[in-house]
């Protein structure tokens, strides 16, 4: 039912203190009414929009209280660091932001022009004529349903625009937490390495004294151990960085206290069959989906282009209050289409941006194949040297190193055997630790950013896809490189290897 406000109709009848005939008086007072007040009938897809956005915001919000986000638990796992980032960055709210400005346009799409009340009047020596009137543009048949279209596809590019952001700061948390773990182990690899050398020291020094080494033994061995103690230092002065950029990806002020971090390693979930990543990745991947949401909205703004043959209609009603009967003059016009020209170009644009649109949804599908086939390539290169890392490498350094250093003792070997057997274990420990950041980068990467994977959490995120001509051809074409895409099911965490 339309909601009717008439108080400043009364006001204008007491501006004009005319004595008219009562019916008149209503007749007037009724067709201003009609157009007083309303409110429109909204489309189906502008309901489901607001009920989406209804039930994205529930579940998105989450415990958020006055605005607020609920602070981190001292037991915070990794995904609930990723959770607490999604619900605070800036970045996310700006995109929701601009979904929910999206939805509002479609109302201001489909809807109709404001009515114009107008007022004339002829005046000699008296007042001759009061006439007011009422009229009402009426858009042709067809506009404001493809301007309603074209505003509701833009409301499901903007909320993919939200989807990806949420993604991205997804990874953005993850590659951050990953990085302060490869940190944290490079300093306790170095930490490993100058008490080798602390002990390699001790020996030199009795072999000095014992009168088996001279003293420029001693001198090496202590230049490694400060070699090795100004490393330590460095990335520890690293590491107050990374605290300001792990509170930047989680949406926290560089003055804010340090978050709690996940006191033990956790590997990134791939909930995607080998087989169907290529696949999962044309469904879900964001910037896929946003750049279809372009597509229809471009085919929307092009049914608007073609109605600008139509013409659009005025109607409208004037009465003169002053004449006995009550006169009234019904008022009605259009527009003329007659500028052929300009509704060709208007059309050709329209069909250009569609075409544009179209080219670079096929352009991104056949990047995103591309990426696909390098990142699981990277991916099972990492693994691979993992493996040998973990499995061989690795523990004959050790070996080689501890070696070294028995026969050092004994004086059966110089320093520069040991040295070097150090610096071997040392460069291959840290080597291990930059394939496994890698690698969970890697994994990151592919689940939340390629293949579109909702953090665990963040289940809201399921617009379904849009209806799409998918290229069969492109498919096929990075199927072959994906058939060893990276492992099925959820990646069980690591067991630490520490050389």
């Amino acid at each position: 039912m339309p909601r009717l406000d008439c108080r400043w109709l009364w006001s204008l009848c007491w501006m004009f203190p005319l004595r008219v005939p009562a019916v008149g008086l209503s007749m007037i007072v009724g067709v201003a009414l009609a157009g007083s007040g309303c409110r429109g009938v909204p489309t189906p897809a502008e309901v489901r929009a607001r009920a989406e956005l209804q039930r994205v915001r529930a579940e998105w919000e989450g415990d958020r209280i006055h605005g607020q986000a609920a602070a981190l638990s001292a037991s915070a796992t990794l995904p609930d660091l990723v959770l607490f980032a999604v619900r605070n960055h800036p970045s996310v709210r700006a995109a929701y932001s601009e979904w929910a400005a999206a939805v509002e346009r479609i109302t201001i799409a489909r809807s109709l022009p404001d009515p114009r009340l107008s007022f004339e009047s002829d005046i000699a020596d008296v007042v001759m004529t009061v006439m007011p009137g009422l009229m009402q543009e009426f858009p042709g048949p067809g506009r404001l349903r493809a301007a309603a279209a074209v505003a509701g596809a833009e409301s499901r590019a903007k909320y993919f625009a939200f989807e990806r952001a949420v993604l991205q700061t997804a990874y953005e948390v993850r590659r951050a937490y990953y990085e302060g773990w490869s940190l944290e182990e490079r300093v306790r690899l170095l930490r490993r390495s100058l008490q080798v050398l602390d002990a390699l020291e001790a020996a030199a020094r009795a072999q000095n004294a014992a009168g088996r080494a001279p003293l420029q033994v001693v001198y090496r061995a202590q230049m490694e151990r400060e070699r090795m103690a100004s490393e330590i230092a460095n990335l520890e002065d690293l590491r107050r960085a990374w605290r300001t950029q792990i509170k930047g990806v989680l949406g926290l002020g560089p003055n804010a206290p340090d978050p709690p971090l996940p006191g033990r390693f956790e590997s990134t979930p791939l909930e995607v069959n080998a087989e169907t990543l290529l696949e999962t990745a044309f469904v879900r991947n964001p910037r896929l989906r946003l750049m279809e949401a372009e597509v229809r909205m471009a085919e929307a703004d092009l049914a608007v282009a073609a109605s600008s043959r139509v013409p659009d209609f005025t109607l409208g009603l004037m009465a003169d209050l002053k004449a006995v009967p009550m006169m009234f003059r019904p008022l009605a016009g259009m527009t003329l289409p007659v500028w052929r020209d300009k509704i060709a170009a208007e059309i050709a644009r329209a069909q250009a941006q569609k075409d544009a649109a179209q080219a670079r949804l096929n352009a991104e599908q056949i990047q995103l194949a591309v990426e696909l086939a390098v990142k699981s390539f990277e991916y099972r290169q990492w693994t691979r040297n993992l493996a040998l890392l973990q499995d061989r490498l690795i523990p004959r350094a050790r070996q080689t190193l501890e070696t070294s250093l028995s026969e050092f003792r004994v004086g059966r070997t110089d320093l520069i055997e040991v040295l070097e057997a150090e610096r071997a274990w040392l460069e291959l420990g840290l080597q291990e630790v930059e394939a496994r950041t890698r690698r969970e980068i890697l994994l990151a990467e592919l689940a939340l950013l390629l293949a579109g994977v909702p953090p665990a959490g963040a289940e809201w995120l399921s617009l379904s896809a849009e209806p799409r001509g998918q290229s069969a051809a492109t498919r096929a074409a990075a199927s072959k490189s994906l058939n060893q895409a990276p492992g099925t099911g959820a990646a069980s965490p690591h067991q630490e290897t520490r050389p």
